[in-house]
C-alpha cells in the first residue's frame, strides 16, 4: 500500500510542494519564538537582578549628585558631603558665566536633605517586578528622570545671597563726562548701565536646574546713559572757569574749575571711535581760576573786610526786631559773584516768627507793624558793605533821616516793596557776622582782603528845608483844651555820600561819589479846640516814632572827598513807603 501512496503523490506534483512549504515556514516563527523567550528571559532576570541591588542603579542622580553603585549609607554622606557645596553658576545668553555660588549660600543646610537617600532607594524598591528592569536601562543610558528633593531654605540667607548677586551682576550707567587736567581735558563716553531680571523668582525653585547641571540662564534691563556730543562738552567745559567757593552746607571748600577750548569736530570723531565707558585725553588750551581750593583754605574769612556799629533804642518791640533781624542775617556766606538780598534772607516779618509790632513809616504815617525797626539791621549792613568795598546793587534812603547812623549810609527795606541788596566782587567768599551787646548792634563782614586796602565813608549835606507848624482844628476836642501835637517834625535834607578808598599805605586810590539820599520834610501838626488862637496853650506829647527826629547829622569822620565822580545833583531813589 505504501508504493501505491508515493505513486500516487509522485503523480500529484502541487500537493507535494504544498505540504513541504508549510514545513519550511514554521522555521523562522521557531527561532523568533526561541528569541523572544530568551530576551524575557534575560529581561526577567534584569528585574530580578535590579531588585536584588543593595545600591543604586548606576548613573542615579539625587539633586544633581551622582549616587550610582552606592549603598544608602554611602549615598547619603555624599549627599550631605556634596550637595552644599555643589556650585550654581549664572550665565549669560551665550553660556558665559556671569557669577558662581553654592547651594548652601541659598539657605540650605545638611539637615534639610536628611533621609533623601533612603527615601529615593525606597521608591526604587516600590517598583514593580517588570518596572525595576526598565528603569535600570533607562537610568544606565540616562534617560529616567534623576530625583530631585529641595526642602524650604533659609530666608534670611536666600535674601542675603539674592542682594549680593543682584550688586555683583548690576553696573551702574556711567555718564558722559569731560573735566579739566593740567593742559588737557579727560572726556568719558557714556555707556549703559544693567540690572538683572529678579533673582528671588529665578533661585526660588532650584530644581529646574539641578537636573541640567546647575547653569542658570539669566538677562538683564538696560539702564540708559547720559549721552553729551563733544559740542555740549565744549559748552559745559569751555567759559566755567571757577574759582574755588565755600560750601556753607557741609563747611567744606569747593574745589576750583578750568575752562577748556578744544577742537569739536576732533572730539567728535575720536568719541565715535572710542568704546563705552573709555576714557580719552585730549590737548586743550587751558584758562586757569585765579583761586585755587588750596589758596582759599589758606585765607578764608581771614580778615575784616568792613565793620559798622549802631546804638540801638527805642520799644522793647523795635530792639527785639533788630536782634531777630541781626540773628538770622548772621553767618551767611556770599561766594564770589552772589548777590544778598535782604528780603530773601530775612522772609516776610510775622508774629509766627517772632517778629513784634513796633513804629514804621507808612505812607509817612508813624505806626505800629510787625517788624518795625528792622531797617537798622539793613542799615548797619549797607554801612558794612561800604566799608568793605563790596558792590552795592539796590539800595533806597529813608524817608526821613536817622538817627541812629551817619545820613547817607541808611538802607531802608520793606517786605513787597524797597529791598537792601549787594554783590560779593571779591575772588573770595564773604561771611556776614553779626551781634547785638549792650545796646549796640555791630555788623561785620569777613572775608581775604590780599592788597591790605581800605575803605572811609563821608557825606556832605547839600541842601536843608525846614519843616513848617500846621495848626488843625480838632472837633473831638472841648473848647479851652490845650493844643496837642499830633506829628511830630522832620527837617528835610539832601545828602552825597563818597567813598574813598586807600592802600595799605594810607595812599588814596579811589574817591568817588557813592549815593544821593533825599529825606523828605514832615511839617510839625498841632491840633486845637474849636475857636483856639494859633499858638495858644499847647501842649507837648510825647510822639511814638520810629526814631528820635534831629537835625544834627550823625557824626562821620571827616573825609574829604578828592575829586566827587558825580554831581552832587544826581536823581535820589524813588520815594516808597518803608520801614525804619
Amino acid at each position: 500500500m505504501e508504493p501505491i501512496r508515493e505513486a500516487e503523490m509522485q503523480t500529484q506534483p502541487g500537493k507535494r510542494l504544498n505540504e513541504e512549504s508549510k514545513k519550511s515556514g514554521k522555521g523562522p516563527l521557531l527561532i523568533a519564538g526561541i528569541v523572544l523567550a530568551v530576551l524575557l528571559a534575560a529581561y526577567a532576570g534584569l528585574c530580578a537582578y535590579a531588585g536584588s541591588l543593595d545600591t543604586f542603579y548606576p548613573n542615579r542622580h539625587i539633586n544633581g549628585i551622582d549616587v550610582g553603585g552606592l549603598t544608602v549609607e554611602q549615598a547619603q554622606q555624599r549627599l550631605e558631603r556634596q550637595l552644599l557645596q555643589q556650585a550654581i553658576t549664572l550665565v549669560d545668553d551665550k553660556d558665559q558665566p556671569l557669577a558662581q555660588f553654592t547651594v548652601g549660600d541659598l539657605g540650605y543646610t545638611a539637615e534639610n536633605f536628611a533621609g533623601d537617600a533612603q527615601f529615593w532607594k525606597n521608591d526604587d524598591r516600590s517598583k514593580g517586578f517588570f518596572m525595576k528592569g526598565w528603569a535600570y536601562l533607562a537610568t544606565v543610558t540616562g534617560r529616567w528622570p534623576d530625583g530631585a528633593h529641595w526642602p524650604d531654605m533659609d530666608q534670611a540667607v536666600f535674601s542675603k545671597t539674592v542682594s549680593r548677586l543682584t550688586e555683583q551682576l548690576s553696573e551702574a550707567p556711567l555718564d558722559a563726562s569731560g573735566a579739566v587736567e593740567g593742559q588737557s581735558v579727560h572726556i568719558t563716553k557714556a555707556r549703559d548701565g544693567r540690572t538683572p531680571q529678579d533673582l528671588r523668582l529665578l533661585l526660588a525653585n532650584i530644581s529646574d536646574y539641578s537636573l541640567s547641571g546647575y547653569q542658570v540662564p539669566i538677562s538683564f534691563q538696560t539702564v540708559p546713559a547720559k549721552t553729551l556730543t563733544a559740542q555740549q562738552l565744549h559748552d559745559q567745559l569751555h567759559g566755567e572757569v571757577r574759582n574755588a567757593s565755600y560750601d556753607s552746607a557741609t563747611d567744606s571748600i569747593i574745589p576750583e574749575q578750568p575752562g577748556a577750548d578744544f577742537d569739536v569736530a576732533a572730539v567728535q570723531k575720536a568719541l565715535d571711535g572710542a568704546a563705552p565707558g573709555e576714557t580719552l585725553t585730549l590737548d586743550a588750551e587751558i584758562e586757569e581760576p585765579e583761586v585755587t581750593a588750596a589758596d582759599l583754605k589758606a585765607v578764608l574769612f581771614r580778615d575784616v573786610l568792613g565793620e559798622a556799629k549802631t546804638h540801638v533804642s527805642g520799644s522793647a518791640g523795635r530792639i527785639g526786631n533788630v536782634k531777630l533781624s541781626a540773628q538770622i542775617i548772621n553767618g551767611l556766606v556770599l561766594n564770589s559773584g552772589e548777590t544778598f538780598s535782604y528780603n530773601e534772607s530775612v522772609g516776610k516779618r510775622t508774629a509766627d516768627r517772632g517778629f513784634k509790632p513796633a513804629p514804621a513809616y507808612v505812607k509817612g504815617e508813624t505806626v505800629d507793624e510787625i517788624g518795625g525797626g528792622i531797617c537798622q539791621t539793613s542799615s548797619t549792613l549797607y554801612l558794612a558793605c561800604l566799608l568793605s568795598n563790596l558792590e552795592i546793587t539796590e539800595r533806597y534812603a529813608h524817608r526821613y533821616v536817622p538817627a541812629y547812623i551817619a545820613w547817607g549810609m541808611d538802607a531802608t527795606v520793606s517786605w513787597g516793596g524797597p529791598d537792601y541788596k549787594f554783590t560779593n566782587n571779591t575772588l573770595y567768599p564773604v561771611k556776614i557776622v553779626t551781634k547785638y551787646e549792650k545796646g549796640y548792634l555791630t555788623v561785620q563782614i569777613l572775608g581775604t582782603n590780599v592788597d591790605g586796602i581800605y575803605v572811609k565813608m563821608s557825606n556832605e549835606v547839600l541842601s536843608k528845608t525846614p519843616w513848617e507848624t500846621i495848626y488843625q482844628e480838632d472837633p473831638t476836642m472841648a473848647p479851652g483844651s490845650p493844643d496837642v501835637v499830633k506829628v511830630t517834625p522832620y527837617t528835610g535834607y539832601k545828602v552825597n555820600s563818597y567813598q574813598t578808598i586807600y592802600d595799605k599805605d594810607g595812599k588814596v586810590i579811589d574817591s568817588h561819589f557813592e549815593a544821593s539820599s533825599n529825606y523828605k520834610v514832615r511839617n510839625k501838626v498841632i491840633l486845637q479846640a474849636p475857636a483856639a488862637q494859633p499858638g495858644s496853650g499847647t501842649a507837648e506829647i510825647p510822639a511814638v516814632t520810629p526814631d528820635t527826629p534831629s537835625d544834627t547829622p550823625v557824626p562821620m569822620e571827616p573825609t574829604v572827598p578828592a575829586e566827587p565822580a558825580a554831581s552832587p545833583d544826581l536823581p535820589v531813589e524813588p520815594e516808597i513807603p518803608a520801614e525804619p
